[in-house]
């Protein structure tokens, strides 16, 4: 995903219109998770607002003069190609994410480079804007199977833009997959109050994370009962 844009948002308008957006601006990912939310399904290793070098797939990452920026990552005690299916398989994220509502397929057949999807995300009202949906149109550019995904795109909404880059890496390392992912958001709106854009992207990376974690391993846990039945 990529930018926002108010036609009509000014003053304290702008933090009211950002507020309700946490699923938005972590996929335009998840939803935030709650406050103090802990246990083994939270990623839990290091993560950054602004790390120095950028996550990249076949040498590309995100955009550099962004300044809404998050990476962070977490282990996931499930196999490799579990965890790549369930990303990959865009069109049943709604299956294990909540918050995303629909998910249309632009083109046929395995996702790959050049392929595009379409999904949308409610927004609920808030004291300025009325309740809405954000349309999300994702092309991937950079694609290496097993290994890294790279998206952009708009997310589109009543009053806004966001545009976006959106980089998944995914390493085997001892006790399963680490998944690390970065994303920069562009456009007037989250440029105008960078700190409360930034804190949302966070929360909603972190969400798409432990909301994979839960499904992969739920997934793998019942794979192996079904193997030992």
């Amino acid at each position: 995903m990529s930018g926002i844009r108010s036609t009509d948002i000014r003053g304290t308008g702008i933090r009211a219109a950002l507020f309700p957006l946490p699923l938005v601006l972590g996929l335009l990912g998840t939803a935030a998770a709650p406050a103090g939310a802990v246990g083994s399904h939270a990623p839990h290793a290091s993560h950054a607002s602004h790390p120095g070098k950028s996550l990249t797939c076949r040498g590309k990452g995100v955009d550099p003069d962004a300044l809404v920026r998050h990476r962070t990552e977490t282990v996931i005690n499930a196999p490799l190609r579990t965890i790549w299916k369930l990303q990959t398989d865009v069109e049943r994220w709604p299956s294990w994410q909540t918050p995303i509502e629909t998910v249309e397929r632009l083109d046929r057949g395995p996702l790959r480079k050049g392929s595009a999807f379409r999904w949308m995300t409610p927004i609920p009202p808030n004291p300025s804007t009325p309740a809405t949906s954000l349309e999300i149109t994702s092309t991937v550019q950079q694609f290496k199977r097993n290994s890294c995904l790279r998206w952009t795109g708009p997310a589109i909404g009543e009053g806004l833009r966001i545009d976006g880059v959106h980089v998944w890496k995914f390493t085997k390392v001892k006790g399963g997959v680490r998944v690390t992912t970065e994303e920069t958001h562009t456009g007037a709106q989250v440029e105008a109050d960078v700190p409360t854009a930034t804190k949302i992207l966070r929360e909603g990376l972190e969400a798409w994370l432990r909301d994979l974690k839960s499904a992969a391993e739920a997934r793998a846990h019942n794979r192996y009962l079904q193997g030992h039945a």
